[in-house]
């Protein structure tokens, strides 16, 4: 069976319906210089007095979190665990998208992903590479300490430059770039294996892995890497055209976190998906606040709750128009009331009766 057939639905669902946990909150958008968003103590306390029940630690942020240590300290995870635990809340996974983005670069965003990484290997492509492999790996062991088993991140892109075909794309291009980015992630996911933790990627344009079909593409490339996995974001897909409650029934086997961002597309005569090179305020396909958008997050919701999802809702917080403190505190309500506490029962057992095997053959006249 191939890896594309292999995420086509069939037979039974794997899993029974679930509640999952939530609200959850990815600091990256948040985090600062100024009180109470330049410490995960502080933050966590602000967080928490929203109605927050868990945090999404970047670990790129050094006033938050320190990577290197996590990995190689279990007492320090354990600090941090403590930490955040104090607050009433719980960690819910560590992102590594800035590190992912740098596993795979194409030469033509060399200068602009530079800033993702530290001095030392700024302008030597080779050594930024190896820095952000190691960083990942270092997310992996950080997640076992903490006891996590899912991490966050991208992919990183080589072919995004050559996305729309023209000039026509030279024969073996696609498949040599798929091909190189999945000998680029393999040994990240078996360091994964190897610490009991999944990777879920973002699928996000200006990643060569943004929709279902090129997870597919990079699924099949990684040999169905079981650690290969997906954080689903609506908000990329509403953007694309994509049919986002769809993808729920497709990949929901590989779906193990979930971004709760809103989003908006309102074409015009002049502008659609692409939106002219303007700025976020005036693209016709832009990011907005949990409910100021056109996801449907109830169809959502629903099929994740159906799926069996048990892992976080968490909100990732963008907006061109919104303040972020407003968006946090509505975020965390919008995600409250959305989570859908699954039933115990089936509503019509008050008509049920017990099993009777003599009855069940009379009823189908079986002899």
């Amino acid at each position: 069976m191939s890896s594309i057939d292999a995420l086509k639905p069939s037979g039974p669902k794997a899993k029974s319906p679930a509640t999952m946990k939530g609200p959850g909150l990815f600091l990256a958008q948040f985090a600062g210089d100024a009180a109470p968003f330049n410490s995960l103590d502080a933050i966590c306390g602000w967080a928490a007095g929203l109605g927050y029940k868990g945090v999404q630690i970047p670990t790129w942020d050094t006033r938050l979190f320190d990577l290197e240590k996590a990995a190689t300290s279990k007492s320090y995870a354990d600090d941090i665990t403590g930490l955040v635990a104090s607050h009433g809340l719980s960690i819910t996974e560590l992102s590594t998208h800035l590190q992912g983005q740098l596993v795979a670069v194409n030469p033509a965003f060399d200068d602009a992903f530079d800033a993702f990484a530290p001095a030392a290997v700024r302008g030597n492509p080779s050594a930024r590479q190896a820095w952000a492999v190691e960083q990942v790996k270092h997310a992996a062991k950080a997640s076992r300490h903490l006891g996590l088993t899912t991490s966050v991140s991208f992919t990183g892109a080589l072919a995004w430059p050559f996305v729309y075909p023209w000039p026509q794309r030279p024969a073996g291009l696609i498949e040599t770039s798929f091909a190189e980015l999945a000998r680029r992630w393999v040994p990240i996911f078996n360091a994964y294996d190897e610490a009991g933790c999944d990777i879920g990627f973002e699928l996000h344009p200006g990643e060569d892995v943004f929709d279902g079909v090129t997870f597919e593409m990079f699924l099949a490339a990684a040999n169905d890497h079981p650690r290969c996995n997906i954080n689903y974001d609506p908000s990329h897909f509403l953007l694309q055209g994509l049919d986002y409650l769809s993808f729920i029934d497709i990949y929901h086997e590989r779906i193990k976190a979930f971004h709760v961002k809103d989003a908006e597309f309102n074409p015009t005569g002049r502008q659609g998906f692409y939106s002219g090179f303007q700025p976020w305020i005036d693209r016709a396909a832009r990011f907005r606040s949990l409910g100021d958008g056109h996801v449907d997050f109830s169809g959502i919701f629903s099929k994740m709750a159906q799926y069996g999802y048990e892992s976080w809702a968490v909100l990732e917080w963008e907006c061109c128009l919104k303040h972020p403190e407003d968006g946090a505190r509505e975020g965390a309500e919008f995600i409250a009331a959305h989570i859908i506490r699954v039933t115990e029962r089936a509503f019509d057992d008050f008509a049920g009766t017990a099993p009777d095997d003599a009855r069940n053959r009379r009823l189908l006249g079986i002899a």
